[in-house]
């Protein structure tokens, strides 16, 4: 049997990252993992560039049924924190829009500077180890795994969530919770395409590989970002965040034109005697593709002379008011996130300990906090493993 002080489950951001506070802190720590290699998410976030963090972190950035919870962890362990361990690597960065932050050359760059922090601090990580049983026994751990036996004062469940299974993503986390008697919320993938009815998909997929600045709304949240249109479906930052508010069998609104008022647009031009027809104007704003599948070509051919208020008022809806109805997401295949996950009122936000069971923790994605697109869920990793380190 091998026995430690610490065994963290999962050797991604956030299990490397609480594995080395707690190094730091003299304990001696012990990672597990059943990939072969740690850290895969990293190396593939970010298109390989790993949008580590964001200059702009608010508890806003966050959805889970405790609003709350995130926010001790947060300010306690911020994206400044974070930026000065890359900076003490000097590890070359930009920012791109919305204030994410990426790598310049690689994700590699941030996996590799979490292992060197691990080996400083005396952490042992071990890889191709599939955990087989977890049991809690007095004041002590012991799990099994096909090759050995273990025995730990303080267990972190670092697991992730259900997104991107290809590159080993389970359920783990969520079973050990509910077989200690921890409440988990419902999960469902988040920061994840949308696929559409059939009748909207034979529409428009022909239109794949457009791209528009937009507006997605529901009652609850609006995005103001790039869509995609694929043969799939929908897109690009502004369908990936909204995805995460989206509840099945409910529409979304998109504003094709944001930034123009395109009834008022219209009459003006019919006022000043324009003798363009009316596909030829739109299509100063929009893709031809877009237009030729919103319109019929009996009103595209109109002369805006002959376009009446009541035209207008149509066109301007349909471009303002984009009611698309989901047929649903692409799921966990290819979701960023999980949403849902271990109850944040069952753990402490100081420490991430359950508030039932002494000395087991829970850390990054396997609880119920999400963040938005953009370096929030890293971050949310980053902060929560920290505030555990300190603890474990």
């Amino acid at each position: 049997m091998t026995e430690t002080d610490v065994i963290i489950i999962g050797a991604g951001a956030s299990g490397l990252m609480c594995a080395i506070e707690a190094g730091k802190r003299g304990r001696k720590v012990l990672v597990l993992d059943h990939a072969n290699k740690p850290g895969k998410k990293i190396l593939m976030s970010g298109g390989g560039r790993c949008n580590f963090t964001n200059y702009s972190i608010e508890p806003e950035n966050f959805i889970s049924n405790n609003p709350h919870f995130c926010k001790s962890a947060l300010t306690r362990y911020t994206q400044w924190d974070f930026l000065a361990l890359i900076e003490s690597y000097q590890i070359a960065f930009h920012e791109r829009e919305h204030g994410q932050l990426f790598c310049n050359d690689s994700a590699k760059d941030i996996l590799n500077m979490l292992l060197a922090e691990c080996h400083k601090a005396g952490v042992v990580i071990q890889l191709n180890t599939v955990i087989t049983e977890v049991k809690h026994s007095g004041d002590a751990f012991l799990l099994a795994s096909h090759q050995d036996r273990y025995c730990c004062a303080s267990l972190v469940i670092a697991t992730g969530g259900l997104s991107i299974p290809k590159m080993g993503a389970t359920p783990f986390g969520y079973k050990i919770a509910e077989q200690l008697g921890i409440k988990v919320w419902p999960t469902r993938a988040g920061l994840v395409p949308f696929t559409l009815q059939p009748d909207d998909k034979d529409t428009f997929s022909p239109l794949s590989g457009i791209a528009i600045a937009c507006v997605v709304s529901n009652a609850r949240q609006s995005f103001h970002e790039n869509i995609l249109l694929t043969h799939r479906g929908l897109s690009g930052p502004a369908i990936l965040q909204m995805s995460s508010y989206w509840q099945s069998g409910e529409a979304v609104m998109v504003d094709l034109l944001p930034d123009l008022d395109i009834e008022q647009l219209l009459k003006t031009k019919r006022q000043q005697k324009a003798k363009n027809i009316l596909k030829t104007i739109l299509e100063n704003y929009l893709p031809k593709r877009l237009i030729g599948c919103l319109f019929s070509e009996e009103l595209l051919s109109l002369s805006l002379q002959d376009c009446s208020d009541k035209h207008i008022a149509a066109v301007a809806t349909q471009l303002h008011q984009w009611s698309l109805k989901p047929n649903g997401t692409e799921g966990y295949r290819t979701a960023e996130v999980t949403l849902g996950g271990v109850d944040c009122d069952a753990i402490s936000s100081k420490t991430m300990a359950s508030k039932a069971i002494p000395n087991l923790y829970f850390v990054g994605e396997v609880m119920d906090v999400t963040g938005w697109l953009g370096g929030y869920n890293f971050q949310w990793a980053w902060s929560s493993a920290w505030c555990a380190g300190q603890y474990v």
